[in-house]
C-alpha cells in the first residue's frame, strides 16, 4: 500500500522543516507573545464614554422646575401632544 510522498507524511506528522511563529529560546521551548489592537471606532467610543461619565443622569435643575410647577398648580400638558408623542413611541417599538 502506498501512501504517498515523504513531504505528505511531513506534514501529516509535523516532522517537516516547517517554521514555528514565535521566539525560541535556547531550552529549545517556542514563546508566544499576545497582542491587542484597538481601532479607531473602538477608541472614539471609549473618548466619548468617559466624556459622558462626567455628566449626571439627571438634570436637577428641570425637574425642580417642573415639580414646582406641579405645586403650584400651573403645569399643563397638552392631551394633543401627549398623545401624538405616546402614538409614535408605540409605532417606533411596535414597527
Amino acid at each position: 500500500m502506498r501512501i504517498g510522498s515523504i513531504n505528505m507524511m511531513n506534514q501529516l506528522y509535523g516532522t517537516g522543516t516547517a517554521k514555528k511563529p514565535g521566539n525560541v529560546s535556547t531550552s529549545g521551548y517556542t514563546s508566544f507573545q499576545d497582542q491587542v489592537a484597538f481601532s479607531t471606532t473602538g477608541k472614539d467610543l471609549q473618548v466619548a464614554k468617559n466624556a459622558l461619565a462626567g455628566v449626571p443622569d439627571v438634570r436637577e435643575a428641570k425637574i425642580a422646575d417642573i415639580k414646582s410647577r406641579i405645586d403650584n398648580g400651573t403645569y399643563d400638558v397638552s392631551v394633543d401632544d401627549f398623545a401624538s408623542k405616546l402614538i409614535s413611541a408605540y409605532q417606533s417599538q411596535v414597527f
